[in-house]
């Protein structure tokens, strides 16, 4: 039986990419500055498309470069190792193409999320009730750190295992968590592992925080996260509004329909209407100017264009105001937009 070289084995996994990934892996050979300007010739679906590619690209080997660089025989590259790809490159090309903000915005959509590693990742993919009974006994800053790996589905159902008590306490716990340092972690996973006979190993350190929590909140049913909001709301008034501005954002208003968009554009000062669509993206502009009068459109397109420049917290901060106005609806039965709201954006976006 014929043996396959490497350079046959780099052959055969080149001719099975797809374009978008051999032109992903081509753009990690030619570096940054070589790679952002042709991303610059690019759509923005395509630079999405092969961001997506790049991100997941973590290692190219010498095999592989030459089977690349030989489709792409027009192009020389300076290189005689492995070179690394990943989220990190990613970002460093789209920031030199499409400028630092849309750069933030696309590599959040497409880079993969970081996994747990080692027993954490054996105790997270545990079933509900297991790691239900592991965690049951523990404080709520561990069940919050062990949580912040979880997806927000897998969290939602276990917050509803726990006591009313408990529960408010573990999600006021996640939206607060920050960076936790690698040797906490790997002191909680060696308790824990010790409780599943699990060998401990290390373990990444992981960042809970507002959006995390509400993203939890989100996917789970409203009989569970209404009362859950409303005594956070009692007991930390700042972190309950906080995480309830996490939960809908001013973009999520492009996924409700234009039915509810009328309602809430007749609550809105449109002062704050022409403030909070500065730096709004062009699909939502046109989504909330259309659900008002023609003639109130063209006021505030001329309030928007006389604005100059705003500080970002003050488009903030009139963006919030409009969220506001939309919770206000949703309380009231008006409008209906507790759907996972990121999801959804993301869906518009495809």
């Amino acid at each position: 039986m014929t043996m396959l070289t490497e350079a046959d084995i780099a052959a055969h996994q080149i001719s099975n990419m797809t374009r978008h990934q051999k032109l992903a892996a081509l753009l990690v050979l030619l570096g940054v500055e070589s790679a952002s300007q042709i991303l610059k010739n690019l759509d923005e679906h395509e630079v999405e498309l092969i961001s997506t590619e790049m991100s997941k690209l973590t290692l190219i080997t010498q095999e592989m470069r030459a089977e690349i660089l030989r489709e792409f025989s027009e192009m020389a590259v300076q290189a005689s190792t492995a070179v690394l790809g990943g989220a990190a490159y990613t970002k460093s090309v789209l920031e030199k193409s499409v400028g630092l903000f849309r750069a933030s915005d696309i590599i959040g959509r497409v880079a993969p999320a970081p996994l747990p590693v080692g027993s954490m990742r054996q105790i997270v993919e545990m079933d509900l009730r297991q790691l239900f009974n592991l965690l049951k006994e523990e404080q709520p800053q561990t069940v919050a750190l062990v949580a912040s790996y979880l997806s927000p589905e897998k969290t939602s159902q276990l917050m509803t295992m726990f006591s009313d008590s408990a529960r408010d306490q573990i999600i006021e716990r996640l939206a607060t968590l920050g960076p936790t340092p690698v040797e906490v972690v790997e002191t909680i996973v060696q308790v824990l592992s010790q409780k599943t006979n699990v060998k401990s190993t290390r373990a990444l350190s992981q960042t809970g925080g507002l959006k995390t929590a509400a993203d939890v909140l989100n996917a789970m049913d409203r009989n569970f996260s209404d009362p859950l909001l409303t005594e956070l709301d009692r007991r930390n008034p700042e972190l309950g509004q906080a995480i309830r501005h996490k939960m809908f954002t001013f973009e999520d208003l492009i996924t409700l329909e234009p039915a509810s968009l009328q309602k809430i554009m007749r609550e809105v000062d449109m002062r704050d209407l022409a403030v909070s669509l500065k730096n709004a993206s062009p699909r939502l502009k046109d989504a909330l100017l259309g659900c008002i009068s023609k003639r109130a459109a063209e006021t505030v397109k001329e309030e928007v264009s006389f604005l100059g420049s705003v500080k970002k917290k003050d488009v903030e901060a009139a963006q919030l105001r409009v969220v506001d106005s939309v919770r206000r609806l949703e309380s009231e039965g008006e409008v209906e937009i507790h759907s996972a709201p990121g999801a959804k954006r993301d869906e518009a976006l495809v």
